[in-house]
């Protein structure tokens, strides 16, 4: 399960496109992907390779709740319909490249795509709580200063299947899955809805609405699809509540004001009771006054938007310093008895990199045991 020389050589292969030159991709390249596919975009796949499309069902249960990388695996399907599988499709479940097991439980994976991209994925055991943190792109664009998958660069968007494979493709039970890693949802807008969908529906992971969350800086039409074709979480990284400030570590907000997403959310009918949160990295110095606080409960009180407190994981070369847990307390105590809902997250997988804002691809293949 952990990392050898021989993972260390492969990853490095995987990071400058060598995988896309190897005849077995090639092949791969070829052929369908279930991965990703829903109901009726597989059946017709099927009906086309002249397969009866009345399998579609059986086949993703299969490849959703059962992860597998072979069409000889399932025992109910004939023989001669796996033989006609295995030439014209494949599941799309691959196992992560490599592992790092972080001192609190926590594991990273480093993933690779056909194409040559790689990506990381947190598993996060807390208790019965156990989340799977995947990743929607290889790198990312929006540029965050805070982020070091930001200054890592964008190299490419995933498909829906490689999103759903770093569920899949590790043998980690989850309760929850958070689309917190590396890359911004809003820029795989189509992609991430894809994902979400496999995530939440019977026919995929059936993980349910409640239990998968989107994390964006606020792509407001990412935002608006997001609400109108999913009924997942939504979570917000906001910074600062002043746009001028905000615009300086999050490029972004100069396209797309976060006010945007903001009324977005308010003004959605909620009767569903989906969650909508606001992720708060917390900087000495920088957005930890009284004045950011009473900014804060201004937009959002009576909202019903809560407020995820997060402690800053500074990057090399890096001056910042996360605030205290004492000022973190007192902002969530604030928050909390002026009305609006607040909690501070404890960090995970520091000591692999492995935190939020803190993967960049390629930390995974440092050797580590335990």
């Amino acid at each position: 399960m952990y990392e050898s020389d021989t993972m260390v050589k492969m990853v490095k292969k995987i990071s400058i496109g060598y995988l896309i030159s190897l005849p077995y991709y090639k092949k791969m390249e070829e052929k369908k992907v279930i991965a990703g596919m829903d109901p009726d975009m597989l059946a017709i796949h099927l009906a086309t390779a002249g397969i009866d499309e009345r399998y579609a069902r059986r086949l993703l249960y299969w490849v959703y709740r059962r992860g597998i990388r072979s069409f000889s695996e399932p025992d109910d399907i004939p023989v001669r319909v796996k033989s006609a599988l295995e030439e014209r499709f494949i599941t799309g479940v691959n196992p992560p490249v490599s592992s790092v097991r972080s001192s609190d439980g926590s594991v990273k994976y480093l993933f690779g795509t056909a194409g040559g991209l790689s990506h990381e994925t947190v598993w996060l055991p807390e208790g019965r709580r156990m989340t799977v943190c995947v990743s929607v792109q290889s790198g990312c664009r929006m540029g965050c200063r805070f982020c070091a998958t930001g200054r890592d660069g964008w190299r490419g968007n995933l498909t829906a299947g490689e999103i759903v494979n770093q569920v899949v493709g590790i043998t980690d039970p989850f309760t929850h899955i958070v689309l917190m890693g590396m890359g911004e949802p809003g820029d795989n807008i189509g992609e991430v809805i894809r994902a979400c969908r496999v995530f939440t529906a019977e026919w995929g992971l059936a993980a349910g609405r409640s239990k998968v969350t989107v994390s964006t800086v606020g792509v407001t039409p990412a935002v608006r699809r997001l609400l109108d074709e999913t009924e997942v979480n939504i979570t917000l990284s906001l910074h600062s509540p002043f746009a001028d400030e905000r615009a300086e570590v999050i490029p972004a907000e100069r396209r797309w004001p976060f006010t945007e997403s903001l009324e977005l959310m308010q003004e959605y009918d909620n009767s569903r009771r989906r969650r909508f949160t606001v992720a708060y990295v917390m900087i000495k110095g920088k957005n930890d006054s009284g004045r950011h606080l009473e900014e804060l409960r201004r937009l959002l009180h009576g909202t019903g938007i809560r407020v995820n407190l997060l402690p800053y994981h500074p990057l090399p070369g890096d001056s910042e310093k996360s605030a205290d847990e004492k000022t973190m307390m007192q902002f969530r105590h604030q928050l909390v008895t002026s009305g609006v809902g607040a909690s501070v997250r404890r960090s995970r997988g520091a000591d692999i990199a492995a935190a939020c804002g803190m993967l960049a691809s390629g930390g995974t293949t440092r050797k580590r045991k335990g």
